[in-house]
């Protein structure tokens, strides 16, 4: 593991002040709130933003998602998509 790796492993993301998670009944899924509209997320991304809690380190958020989903190494996936949602401004390092 790289040193660049590690250092991203222990960041601590949390959910941007513009956004809000939250389940929408009438579209059975999880989305983002934003005052322009809305995003509509994947499973896999609904997963992912619901463990973002501004205290949990990305490394705990593996963590919890390989117990949820055992025998999947998911590291490599999971970092991926908190950097394309950092690039989309739905979190914070």
């Amino acid at each position: 593991m790289t040193v660049d790796a590690t250092v991203a492993l222990e960041r601590v993301p949390r959910l941007s002040a513009r956004f809000r998670l939250q389940y929408e009944t009438a579209q059975n899924t999880w989305v983002l709130l934003y005052p322009e509209g809305m995003v509509k997320l994947s499973p896999t991304a609904s997963e992912i933003l619901r463990r973002v809690d501004g205290k949990a380190t990305i490394a705990s958020l593996v963590e919890s998602l390989e117990q949820a989903f055992p025998g999947v190494d998911l590291r490599a996936d999971v970092i991926e998509f908190l950097r394309i949602a950092q690039d989309h401004g739905w979190i914070e390092p």
